[in-house]
């Protein structure tokens, strides 16, 4: 039963209710009142026949005139002028076909036509009148919510684009740097550099998996970051000490791809590579109230270019706006006068 209702246009489908709705109330109101004969079952049955034609003669009019894609006002204005047009109509021809018929009441024989007319014009304007603020209802609802839903999609398309422009930025210019750090092993020792080589094809193997997707698990993440830090390790060798804090129950939850490891790589950038002193990298996490917080701890000094940051500090605030909107909070500071903290709060829902 449900199957074949679904197969019904749903303006079809209205109309019939709406009609029998209408029939049903004059049925009870004429049983209550003792006013249910043949000469009234006649009477509702033409009227409804001609107001259905009448009602969807009016909807094509109201198409043809394009008076839904026109301003509030005049859609106003025009449904109001479209009513009383066929509310004329339908009462006229309801008259001549009631006097034709002989179905006519007591009380409206000692009527003059005209009267009659009017009479019957003013409860065909009410009902056509309430038939189109129901059309106009519907289709002003279905509109808004088709343009909210093309709003949803243009907005989730829009960021979808956004996140791409970021991650195509951002593996060039990790792999800048890497390449600088082999380039200055080549010479110096042949043999590191060729497994500072191996090691950049695992991170870029990893790196090519996950920059398909909008956010992967911490775990993933810290396995490429690990990687990295290979590679550096070979460079630095004892200038650089790297410690891990993981708390284990953070492991599986989301962060945006190559996040983590842009904020490490800005570390070894801005801090243990500008200082002659051996430093230390820490990356630790823990989860608390909804919200895990992820840490890149390092040996240095917070350095802003005109009060701008980087590239690799924009594009993680970026990231983390369009995937977590302002749930989600980035901040780097100077905790004391040798160390940095560049800290990520995230949420876990």
């Amino acid at each position: 039963m449900l199957n074949k209702l679904n197969k019904i246009p749903k303006y079809w489908l209205f109309q019939g209710l709406g009609w029998t709705l209408f029939t049903g109330v004059n049925i009870f109101f004429a049983l209550t009142y003792n006013l249910f004969d043949q000469q009234f079952v006649l009477r509702i049955s033409v009227y409804v026949v001609v107001g259905l034609f009448m009602s969807h003669f009016m909807r094509q009019l109201i198409k043809r005139m394009r008076l839904l894609q026109r301003n509030l006002n005049l859609q106003l204005v025009g449904f109001v002028l479209v009513s009383i047009v066929f509310a004329v109509l339908l009462g006229t021809i309801e008259t001549h076909l009631s006097i034709l018929l002989n179905l006519e009441y007591k009380e409206e024989a000692r009527f003059e036509l005209l009267q009659k007319i009017i009479n019957n014009m003013f409860s065909s304007f009410i009902y056509l009148f309430i038939w189109n603020c129901i059309y106009f209802i519907y289709h002003y609802v279905s509109e808004s919510r088709k343009n909210q839903l093309d709003n949803l999609q243009l907005e989730a398309l829009v960021k979808s684009l956004e996140l791409k422009t970021i991650k195509s930025q951002i593996n060039p210019h990790f792999i800048f740097n890497a390449l600088n750090s082999i380039r200055a092993l080549i010479d110096e020792n042949p043999t590191r550099a060729r497994q500072a080589v191996t090691g950049l094809s695992n991170i870029l193997r990893s790196s090519m998996q996950s920059d398909q997707l909008e956010i992967i698990t911490l775990k993933k993440e810290l396995d490429i970051v690990k990687d990295y830090l290979a590679l550096e390790l070979i460079r630095f060798e004892d200038r650089l000490k790297v410690v891990y804090k993981i708390d284990e129950d953070t492991l599986d939850h989301p962060i945006p791809p190559m996040m983590l490891q842009t904020l490490v790589e800005n570390a070894i950038k801005h801090g243990i590579g500008k200082q002659v002193e051996a430093g230390q990298i820490t990356i630790a996490t823990n989860e608390d109230e909804g919200f895990y917080t992820l840490r890149v701890i390092n040996s240095g000094k917070l350095e802003m270019q005109d009060g701008h940051e980087g590239f690799g500090l924009q594009s993680t605030s970026n990231r983390l706006s369009l995937i977590f909107g302002n749930k989600a909070l980035f901040s780097i500071t100077q905790t004391d006068a040798k160390q940095v903290e560049a800290k990520v709060i995230i949420p876990l829902n």
